[in-house]
This record gives structure tokens, sequence and C-alpha cells, in this order.
């Protein structure tokens, strides 16, 4: 088993079980096993990311090559409406069987890695890295942060436990900015960085008296953003977030922001179209 599959198949396992195959047996058995060939039709512009998730359906059912090359051949490609992807063969029971999921996933990813992809696209023009958030579906997360880099975007953090950072409950639950980043450098963790998240110029001066390196400033005007900027430190790294979308990101590139948090894109990212088709050998 690849490893790629090896990773995904507990997923598989829980969207199958949600699918409930087990509740007739009867039409299961019935379904026939004639050899049908499949193809993927893409209905707009878009990055298409999700193919190695599209395949493992497949491979839960037993069809462990089905669409293995068009994997090389087009996971992250950006492609055009019209494009016709062959896929091979399989029986149309497991086509039929495992094609809602399989298209689900497809079409998930896709959406977020063409989004995220627009972002990227203006971004990059001002070495300005663009990330994701935890704001990600439950269940689906490993799936959605994929689509980001796929899309040319970066990863925050996956879980709590990966960058301590410092919001607005730990500094109200602990007393103060400096409390709160007291308890996480209490944690003893030699590899764990500490990120504090600002809202107000004060506390960005606080975050310098105690030596931050990373700062997120939050729900920031861009004219703040401007204002903060000449004070940065050798080594600090500045990151914008909140409510910026693709309307307003051109206000937020401003020379000396190191990333932009985006949830928007694996919470809001306008659907792509899919089709997934097959044919009677």
């Amino acid at each position: 088993m690849k490893l790629t599959q090896l990773a995904l198949e507990k997923d598989m396992a829980q969207y199958f079980a949600e699918d409930d195959l087990s509740r007739n047996l009867f039409y299961m058995k019935s379904l026939p096993e004639d050899q049908v060939s499949c193809d993927l039709y893409i209905k707009s512009d878009l990055v298409l990311a999700g193919l190695p998730w599209f395949q493992a359906a497949f491979h839960y059912l037993g069809e462990s090559d089905f669409a293995a090359k068009a994997i090389h051949e087009y996971e992250g490609k950006r492609l055009k409406k019209g494009t016709k992807i062959s896929l091979g063969q399989m029986s149309f029971a497991k086509a039929l069987t495992g094609e809602r999921i399989a298209l689900n996933l497809l079409q998930r990813a896709s959406n977020i890695a063409t989004y995220t992809s627009q972002y990227v696209e203006k971004a990059d023009k001002y070495n300005i890295s663009i990330l994701d958030t935890r704001k990600t579906t439950p269940g689906l997360r490993m799936l959605e942060k994929y689509a980001v880099r796929v899309g040319g975007g970066k990863n925050h953090r996956f879980g709590q436990t990966d960058l301590w950072m410092v919001k607005d409950n730990h500094k109200t639950f602990f007393g103060g900015v400096r409390e709160a980043i007291q308890f996480f450098k209490d944690m003893g963790s030699f590899y764990n960085e500490i990120e504090l998240e600002v809202h107000s110029e004060k506390e960005f001066e606080e975050a310098l008296e105690l030596g931050v390196r990373h700062v997120m400033l939050d729900n920031f005007s861009p004219e703040m953003i401007k204002n903060i900027l000449p004070n940065k430190k050798e080594g600090m790294t500045i990151e914008v977030s909140g409510g910026v979308r693709l309307s307003t990101l051109d206000k937020y590139l401003i020379q000396g922001v190191d990333a932009i948090s985006v949830g928007a894109l694996t919470y809001d990212a306008p659907a792509v179209d899919i089709s997934f088709k097959y044919q009677r050998i």
C-alpha cells in the first residue's frame, strides 16, 4: 500500500461509514460488476487538488491503481474549463458506490486550492506569504490544509501545540500579556516558538519590550499597520490577520509584512465545477 493511501485509510473508513453501505446488502449485491471507463470533466477554470483523496476512495473499495497516472499528470495543475481527464477502468458497482465521496473530496480541495492561488498571485509580488488558519471543517483539516499548499499558500498551525499562540482569552485569563507569555514559557518546550496576537499599538510595544519574535496584528487597519512597521525589530515576523478577503487584500500588501492569515481560504472558498462520468466498455 502506498504511503498516501495508508495515511488516508482511516479517514476513508469514516467517510464510507457515513454513507452507511451496510443498510441494504441486497442492493449492494445487485450492483453490476461490468467494467466501465471513467473520466473527469473540468467544467470551470481551476487549480486541481485532492486527487490522492479521490483515488483513496476507490482504493478503499479495492481499486488499488485507479487514477494513479492522473495524479502524476494533473494534481496541482491549473486547468481550463473543458479539460477531460481519463482515469482508467473499474467495475460499475465500485464507480457508483465511491463516486460521491470521491468527488466531494476532490471538489472541496479544488475549491480551496483555486481560491488560495488567487491570494498568492497577488501577495507573491510583495514577498508576503498567505497562511491558512485552524478554521477548518471538522474531519477535513488534513485535506483542506493540503489544498492550501497546492494553491501556493502555507500552513499555520495544524494543532494548538505546533506553536504557542497567545490570544485574547489567554491574556484575559492569566492577567495580561506578560503573564500569558510566561505561562507558555513555563511549558518548557525547547523548539516551540511563541506568537503574540496583539490588538493595539500598546500591546505591540509590550511585545517589543518582552522580546517576542512573532507578532500577529489582529484586525489592524492598513494605516495602523503602516504606523507600527517602522518599529519592527530585526528577526521579528509580522503577521496580519482578521477579516482580510480577496476584495480587500491589496490594502494589506504592505512592505514589511511577512504573512497574512486568511480563515476564508478554508471556510468560504467559492465552488468549482467538476463532473465524474463513466461508460460501459
